[in-house]
C-alpha cells in the first residue's frame, strides 16, 4: 500500500448526507474479483441516468472537479452495507481524502486498510470547505498527515484529530498484512521451534 505523508490536491463537493455505500458503488457492479476498476463506476447512478447519458449537474461530471484527489460531504459518509468496495471504487477514481462530520464505522475502518484518509470536521468547518470550493473554481487543499493539518493558499489551517495507530498505517503504508509482516522474523522464529517441539 502505497505511504500517505502530505497532498496538495483539488477539491470536489458531494453536497449530500448518508451518501451509503450503495451509492458509492451500485450493487450491479460488484461482480468483478480484483480490487481495480471500480472507479469508473463510482457515484454511477449519479453521475448517469436510465439510458447511461451524463447527467451534467453532479459535480463529478463538471470540468472543473476533473482530476480532484480531495472529497468533501455531510453527515454519515459510507453508510448503509459493509462492502468494501465502497474504497476502493474511490480510490480508483482517485481520491485519497474524503472529509465530512462523521462516516459510518466500518468504511471509516475500512479506508485505512485501502490507503484512504478519512478526516473528521465539524458541521462549521465542512461548510466553510464547500462554500470556499464553490467560490474558487480549481480550490486545493494542502493534506499534511505529519502535522494533521489541513491548509489552502488563502490562509486557511485546521487542525484534524485521528488515531495515532491508524495514523501510523496510513503514514509506512501499511494495511493489516504488511502491520504482520514486520514480525515475519519473529513468526519465522516461533513457527521453527514449535516444529523442532513437535519433531524431536
Amino acid at each position: 500500500m502505497e505511504a500517505f505523508t502530505k497532498l496538495n490536491g483539488l477539491v470536489a463537493p458531494v453536497d449530500r448526507v448518508n451518501v451509503d455505500t450503495d451509492a458509492i458503488i451500485p450493487k450491479q457492479f460488484l461482480k468483478r474479483i480484483e480490487r481495480t476498476g471500480f472507479g469508473q463506476f463510482l457515484f454511477y447512478e449519479w453521475r448517469f441516468d436510465e439510458q447511461g447519458e451524463v447527467i451534467t449537474t453532479f459535480p463529478l461530471n463538471q470540468p472543473r472537479y476533473q482530476g480532484a484527489s480531495v472529497l468533501i460531504s455531510r453527515a454519515n459518509f459510507g453508510c448503509g452495507s459493509s462492502r468494501e468496495h465502497a474504497p476502493w471504487a474511490i480510490m480508483d477514481y482517485g481520491f485519497r481524502v474524503v472529509i465530512a462530520p462523521s462516516f459510518a464505522d466500518i468504511f471509516y475502518n475500512n479506508c485505512f486498510k485501502n490507503g484512504i484518509l478519512p478526516i473528521k470536521l465539524s458541521e462549521e468547518q465542512v461548510e466553510e470547505l464547500f462554500q470556499r470550493t464553490e467560490a474558487h473554481e480549481g480550490y486545493q487543499l494542502s493534506v499534511d498527515l505529519e502535522n494533521k493539518l489541513l491548509s489552502d493558499d488563502q490562509g486557511l489551517q485546521i487542525q484534524f484529530d485521528l488515531d495515532e495507530h491508524r495514523r501510523q498505517f496510513l503514514l509506512q503504508g501499511l494495511d493489516d498484512i504488511g502491520l504482520t509482516l514486520q514480525h515475519a522474523d519473529a513468526i519465522d522464529a516461533y513457527e521453527q521451534e514449535h516444529h523442532n517441539r513437535l519433531f524431536a
